[in-house]
């Protein structure tokens, strides 16, 4: 299992850790949320992720009736939507068994914790806290759960900057690590919602925030965005898992199921290799092309000792040993004498030079 890497002086190419948010994805059940677990480790998963509401602290039955229709994702919903919140209520009674099960599959658990009751719970039995988006300007919870001395990751969906600003700097002010998550709140799970992601927006998070871990929480298609994010910096990554993403339920049309999900880790950690460590050298597997495709300089006639060479005498040719002389030192050979007699296409080395 890979751990989430907290220090922020960490090499660029630290392993991403992956969360696979369970959600509503138990259906009601605890026995399914235990083999959605399993599932998830297998599939390379470091954590799983599950929410933890009372519907009656998170949503409002008339809020949403004045609303005058469903809105966005929730418009496909058939049941009232505070109805849809109580079925996929987590009870609390279910904790010891989740904490378990990731322990016992090797992976880390926790939660996001929508309601101020069962934060000090929490801090308890996980070693992160999740702040889902639609948390981020609720003052008092963001206090509380930064209260606790635990990291939090912060997702930022359909939030401004001042927005983001705002909440890091509050959470800041406890002196703990911060995961700070770009996110398009959008379940919507339509193609057009790749125009929105704004993976570009890691670059400002890293330029403002310098203190931060990047972190992607993503709800498009696919794992395509994943892989933009971690080229970007993103090393801790969320997404909806599932085993069957066409059943009926909030959350499990957007969600990854075990063989998608286990897809975007092999080719992630791929992606990992590729990053290299931030700078830029001559790669140990690129010794031997640069002498074969670099030029060096040759003569281009027989000349004898105490000549002086003129820049008609010298040709860049490859292949380009290591004493050979790169074309752009030309200036250093061009108007200098000759110790000793060199023929036709030898190569031009210091020591053909007086004073070398």
């Amino acid at each position: 299992m890979t751990k989430l890497n907290l220090d922020i002086n960490r090499s660029v190419a630290s392993p991403t850790y992956f969360i696979a948010d369970v959600a509503a994805n138990h259906d009601g059940s605890l026995e399914r949320a235990i083999e959605l677990i399993r599932l998830a480790a297998e599939a390379g998963a470091d954590a799983a992720k599950f929410q933890n509401f009372k519907a009656e602290t998170i949503v409002s039955s008339q809020g949403f009736k004045d609303l005058g229709k469903k809105l966005t994702h929730q418009a496909t919903w058939k049941k009232d939507v505070v109805e849809v919140y109580k079925d996929a209520e987590l009870p609390m009674e279910w904790t010891e068994a989740l904490v378990k099960a990731c322990t016992d599959n090797g992976i880390d658990y926790f939660t996001a914790p929508y309601d101020l009751e069962f934060i000090p719970h929490f801090a308890k039995t996980m070693p992160y806290f999740k702040v889902g988006s639609g948390d981020i300007t609720w003052k008092e919870s963001l206090e509380m759960i930064a209260s606790q001395g635990k990291p939090i990751l912060l997702a930022t969906g359909a939030s401004e900057l001042w927005e983001v600003e705002r909440a890091v700097k509050l959470i800041s002010q406890f002196n703990i690590p911060i995961v700070l998550m770009q996110c398009n709140t959008n379940y919507t799970g339509s193609e057009d919602n790749f125009d929105f992601l704004s993976l570009l927006a890691l670059n400002e998070f890293r330029e403002k925030f310098p203190d931060v871990i990047l972190g992607l929480s993503d709800h498009s298609i696919g794992h395509i965005a994943v892989l933009g994010a971690v080229a970007l910096g993103a090393r801790a990554i969320e997404k909806h898992f599932t085993d069957d993403t066409n059943r009926v339920g909030p959350d499990h049309g957007f969600s990854l199921d075990p063989i998608s999900w286990k897809k975007m880790v092999e080719e992630t950690r791929i992606l990992e290799r590729c990053l290299g460590n931030g700078h830029k050298r001559v790669e140990p597997n690129e010794a031997e092309a640069r002498i074969v495709q670099r030029r060096a300089l040759r003569f281009t006639r027989d000349i004898q000792a105490g000549a002086t060479v003129s820049s008609d005498d010298v040709i860049a040719l490859r292949p380009c040993p290591t004493d050979g002389i790169d074309p752009f030192d030309i200036d250093d050979v061009v108007g200098r004498k000759l110790v000793q007699e060199v023929s036709r296409d030898q190569l031009i080395r210091k020591s053909d030079f007086e004073g070398n």
